[in-house]
């Protein structure tokens, strides 16, 4: 079976100022503003990447993750931390349910 090849064409430049931008706009809003840095940056990589052939497309909106976000911050206030190591696992799955293929 043949498959078309898989690649990221995104450039190192892009991406260090995706990532400064996303880290001034945390910076800026005290921390309000993560889910719109995390949606911009992964944004940018998911529209640079491509599988068997098939660009991504990422549909996610940083007004759903901000939704999120703020009940996972209660849950992390209400555990005293403890919910705090799930939410880099409920980031990806928040990523993964909004990717798709063009």
């Amino acid at each position: 079976m043949d498959h078309e090849h898989s690649y990221f064409d995104g450039g190192l430049l892009q991406l260090i100022g995706w990532q400064i931008l996303g880290s001034l706009i945390t910076t800026l809003t005290f921390g309000i503003a993560f889910p719109w840095a995390i949606c911009m940056i992964y944004g940018w990589e998911i529209k640079h990447t491509v599988i068997e052939g098939r660009r991504l497309v990422f549909t996610g909106t940083a007004l759903s993750l901000f939704g999120n976000w703020i009940k996972w911050l209660l849950l992390t206030i209400i555990t005293l931390g403890i919910y705090g190591f799930w939410v880099q696992i409920r980031i990806k799955q928040w990523k993964t349910k909004n990717t798709t293929f063009a």
